[in-house]
């Protein structure tokens, strides 16, 4: 049983326990061998365990970057998928057979841990078509949400209830009501909170950010960045229903989201490209990219008063509705103007323009004007920010020290809220004035229903 087992009491005993330990983090019971956690054995009653929701392209590819930590013991998985092969032209790795769903992700890990046993086999990794069964097992610690958009918040705060460590992807989530309520139970029930954003544990993106805080381009006047069509290129103009394919618990699939006749695209990716489940390109891509863009502006706890639309263009027919073409302005209290184009280069997150010069952050280089501002140092007295080098490996560190991550839920939520609010004024077609303190609009009764959605019964917040 592991030590990082929340009691029956919840969060509010475990963090009790973690409070008593944060002065003696130099005990070998509470650090890992190493920094990566990857090089030495941790005893069992060390070990983090964990559960993973959500098995399909992004679920089993988070599923085994944690189980590559020895400090990591996977013991249960659940998707309403049992097994599919769907995704498994995305993948050039050779991998043959079923790839995603609860089965095959149960696979997966009891084959890891066969594989480091004398004997070769291993048994000891449960599969739960239901998150809830998962999550009312005391025996674990953290879990991680890879679901559609409209299946993060209330998974997120029945696991916060239950005392669980949380990493969940971005976008956080469906709509700012509901970002609202996972901020609250996060921080109600004391547990940690990871936001999937990864680009923020990477180096030179920080720096990028770095420098703009630090003033090394001056006052900063605008940032720039672009979002293209989604990548279902061709989208459907007819379909016609499907029968539902054996092996997926559909009605548990569309969960809280309005009923809808199944299709093979309206599930798996192309999720993100139907209303009802997700917000197109904006919340997809854009999570990432506003999210570095909120970080170099220092406004992760916050964001703009202003958002308008700029020519956006939405599909007329089709199963596909969300935005095809990306285009908006916001603006921040400071006057600093965020402009999204529908076109650009892919590889960049965002350009911050100065009076005296320019950082461009993208996603695996660092370009600035002067050349020069790529050397510069940030002394020790200047704006440090967060440094985090493994995204998931972050998230498994802050059990131990219960402090925040990089992406903690907050910031997941604020970044989400650009995306919702940039959304809004897309569908509608005008100007918007938002208060980012109420979390409302100041101007148009209309755009504030939008912030939140109506769930299908039994599923409420």
């Amino acid at each position: 049983m592991s030590n990082f087992k929340a009691s029956k009491n919840g969060a509010v005993s475990r963090r009790a326990f973690f409070h008593g330990a944060v002065g003696t983090l130099a005990l070998p019971y509470f650090v890992p061998s190493s920094a990566s956690g990857k090089t030495a054995n941790v005893a069992p009653s060390n070990r983090i365990t964990m559960g993973f929701v959500g098995l399909g392209g992004m679920g089993t590819n988070n599923m085994r970057g944690f189980m590559a930590n020895v400090d990591v013991q996977v013991v249960a998985v659940c998707d309403v998928v049992e097994a599919s092969d769907q995704y498994g032209h995305w993948y050039k790795n050779g991998w043959k057979g079923p790839w995603f769903g609860r089965e095959s992700a149960r696979k997966i890990v009891e084959e890891h841990y066969a594989s480091q046993k004398q004997s070769g086999a291993f048994a000891g990794c449960d599969a739960y078509v239901d998150f809830r069964e998962l999550l009312s097992r005391n025996d674990i610690d953290a879990v991680c949400i890879t679901t559609p958009d409209h299946w993060h918040a209330i998974p997120t705060i029945v696991a916060a209830k239950a005392g669980k460590d949380i990493y969940c992807e971005k976008p956080l989530s469906l709509t700012v009501a509901e970002g609202r309520a996972m901020v609250e139970a996060v921080r109600r029930y004391g547990v940690v909170f990871q936001t999937g954003s990864h680009h923020r544990s990477k180096d030179h993106l920080r720096l990028a950010c770095e420098l703009v805080r630090n003033g090394r381009i001056g006052e900063v006047q605008r940032v720039v960045t672009s979002l293209g069509p989604h990548s279902r290129r061709f989208p459907i103009d007819t379909w016609k229903p499907m029968p539902v394919p054996e092996g997926l618990d559909y009605d548990m699939w569309l969960g809280p989201a309005p009923w809808a006749p199944y299709h093979k695209d309206r599930c798996l990716y192309t999720f993100r490209f139907i209303i009802d489940y997700s917000g197109g390109e904006t919340t997809n891509t854009g999570a990432h990219k506003f999210d570095i863009v909120q970080w170099g502006l220092g406004t992760e706890f916050t964001g703009p008063v202003e958002v308008e639309d700029l020519g956006s263009e939405f599909p007329k027919t089709g199963l596909f509705n969300t935005v095809s073409k990306i285009h908006f302005r916001a603006q921040y209290a400071n006057g600093v103007q965020l402009i999204c184009n529908p076109t650009g280069p892919d590889d960049v997150a965002a350009r911050f323009e100065g009076t005296e010069g320019w950082v461009e952050a993208g996603w695996s280089t660092l370009r600035t004007h002067p050349e020069s501002l790529k050397d510069s140092v940030i002394g020790p007295n200047e704006i440090h920010l967060y440094q985090s080098t493994e995204h998931k490996r972050d998230f498994l560190d802050c059990i131990k020290t219960r402090r925040d991550p990089i992406a903690p839920v907050q910031v997941g939520h604020r970044s989400a809220s650009l995306c919702h609010i940039a959304n809004i004024a897309m569908m509608l077609k005008r100007k918007l004035r938002w208060d980012p303190k109420a979390e409302r609009f100041t101007n148009d009764s209309h755009a504030n229903l939008m912030l939140s959605r109506p769930m299908r019964s039994p599923w409420h917040l």
